[in-house]
């Protein structure tokens, strides 16, 4: 049974500072039996970055999201994982306004790193929330969840104009702001007509490894990766400017 105390005692041995920007794309299943179950988990990743910033995932893409294509950022269930659902309703977490790809987070700077989302047009555009992560140098950890989850690599797709990435028509939503009106924010959103592009994401991993970008442990039973984000942008980016259809 895994606890609070080998959980962090894990995260400190995989290289996450007490300072970092850390992104958490999880998997609570690969983790295993946890004394005190998600909560534990969240409690050990808010306490290995106790002078950072902490987020994860909220997304609301999943077609049962946003009834009338309306977005509550208070009331509306994440489409991606338990843990990122339960940080979203702890005490002093803020979430995104992006109708599809919100982010939730606490810590030093939260408020500004997640504001302006209700500005943006497309899922991960270079000025929103994905884009910051490039900025404040923070890094991802992949904790129990594959490298094909990494959101990030679409925000880079997008920057760079990769063709055949989005939607030629925008989605209508509306954002529900906390005085109850409604924005409007419509979508361009991710769209490939060779499919889901981010199922080959993964291939990259090797080379992130090999460079130093990535390193990879375990925290409890789940196998962790944990990625430079600035420097695995840079990397793939060479990657796509050489090659646009690298992840097809």
């Amino acid at each position: 049974m895994h606890t609070f105390a080998t959980l962090v005692a894990d995260l400190e041995r995989l290289g996450v500072r007490r300072d970092d920007r850390l992104l958490v794309h999880s998997s609570m299943k690969a983790i295993g039996p946890v004394e005190g179950g998600a909560d534990t988990v969240l409690d050990a990743l808010q306490h290995a970055v106790a002078r950072g910033l902490l987020l994860l995932p909220t997304h609301t893409w999943q077609e049962w999201n946003n009834r009338d294509a309306i977005f509550d950022p208070r009331t509306e269930p994440s489409c991606v994982g338990i843990l990122g659902e339960l940080f979203r309703k702890r005490p002093g977490v803020i979430r995104s306004l992006h109708p599809t790809h919100s982010i939730a987070g606490i810590g030093a700077d939260a408020e500004s790193f997640l504001a302006g989302e209700e500005h943006t047009r497309t899922p991960c555009p270079r000025h929103g929330c994905w884009g910051r992560l490039y900025d404040v140098d923070a890094r991802i950890l992949f904790l129990g969840a594959p490298l094909r989850t990494n959101t990030f690599l679409h925000s880079v797709e997008e920057w760079l104009e990769i063709p055949d990435r989005l939607a030629t028509r925008a989605t209508r939503f509306r954002i529900r702001l906390a005085d109850g009106s409604l924005v409007e924010c419509p979508q361009f959103r991710h769209h490939s007509s060779h499919g889901d592009v981010s199922q080959h994401y993964a291939k990259v991993e090797p080379e992130l490894l090999a460079c130093g970008i990535a390193r990879e442990g375990r925290i409890g039973d789940a196998r962790a990766v944990l990625c430079e984000a600035h420097s695995m942008a840079d990397l793939v980016g060479e990657h796509l400017r050489r090659d646009p259809h690298y992840f097809i």
